[in-house]
């Protein structure tokens, strides 16, 4: 009588046990894609404040090495910004995230350029 109770059980166990274990790993891959994608937005965002600083006339009067840079850093902006309106993946989320640091590291060339930045 003790297996005929314990089977049911422990079939009872197995089943909830499989299907909860891939709702689990779901919501752990729908978790590192909604860091991603906070990621993405946050390095987005810092781009674009990047590229409007208080004081614009420097950038206005930016010689020809400064205005490649601040342009190549609107273009990445741009690209960026067109990618995470599309991106579903962490991959594309993170792909967004390279673009926007890229666009950041062509501002800090702006920025040495026009004097604004010390090198490091």
């Amino acid at each position: 009588m003790g297996h005929a109770i314990a089977l049911p059980a422990l079939l009872i166990t197995a089943a909830v046990v499989a299907v909860a274990l891939p709702r689990r790993g779901r919501r752990a891959r729908d978790g590192s894609r909604l860091d991603a994608e906070a990621e993405a937005n946050r390095w987005l965002i810092r781009l674009g404040g990047s590229l409007m600083p208080p004081g614009t006339t420097g950038w206005a009067t930016a010689g020809e090495g400064a205005g490649r840079a601040l342009t190549e850093a609107a273009e990445c902006h741009r690209t960026a910004r067109a990618r995470l309106a599309e991106a579903r993946t962490t991959a594309e989320y993170e792909q967004v995230t390279r673009t926007a640091q890229e666009g950041l590291r062509h501002v800090r060339t702006a920025r040495e350029t026009l004097g604004l930045e010390m090198s490091v």
